[in-house]
């Protein structure tokens, strides 16, 4: 049993591929995905949100890390680009306590208390023209090696 998550938001950095010591390829990359609320329906603006670039809503960003395996990872690495949007399926991944699923959190080298939440892709669609994409579709994943968690990847 797992959680589902659908995203759709936009590449944050550029993908980074590394092997796990059995030669396995696993891609790691953030999306950034968007709340917004109109000003007219709350003029005052929530805490911690920000105005829009337009000036005339709320949002708040949420930042997730997505972790994609064997085909999936190369694939990713290949053809996704910070800026980018995309479509992201997968199951949510965070750190476990009594029992709890909980986003990971640390320190900013701001001193800022940061979170992210998790996710281990199962399929991914690249959103936008083909051009800039650089492939069409769907690509499902293959799952994580058995395991294999996200502590112990090598990097």
């Amino acid at each position: 049993m797992f959680h589902r998550v659908m995203l759709i938001g936009h590449v944050g950095q550029e993908p980074q591929m590394r092997y796990t010591p059995d030669g396995t390829p696993v891609t790691t990359f953030s999306v950034a995905t968007k709340s917004s609320l109109s000003k007219e329906r709350f003029p005052e603006c929530p805490a911690g949100w920000k105005e829009s670039y337009n000036g005339r809503a709320w949002e708040l960003t949420t930042w997730w890390r997505v972790t994609a395996w064997r085909q999936l990872a190369e694939t990713v690495n290949q053809y996704l680009t910070k800026g980018m949007q995309v479509f992201v399926e997968g199951e949510i991944r965070g750190e476990a306590v009594n029992g709890t699923q909980n986003p990971r959190v640390w320190t900013g080298n701001d001193g800022v208390p940061r979170a992210s939440f998790e996710l281990t892709a199962r399929t991914v669609k690249f959103l936008g023209s083909r051009a800039e994409a650089g492939a069409e579709g769907a690509i499902l994943a293959e799952p994580a090696p058995e395991g294999y968690e996200e502590d112990v990847i090598p990097f």
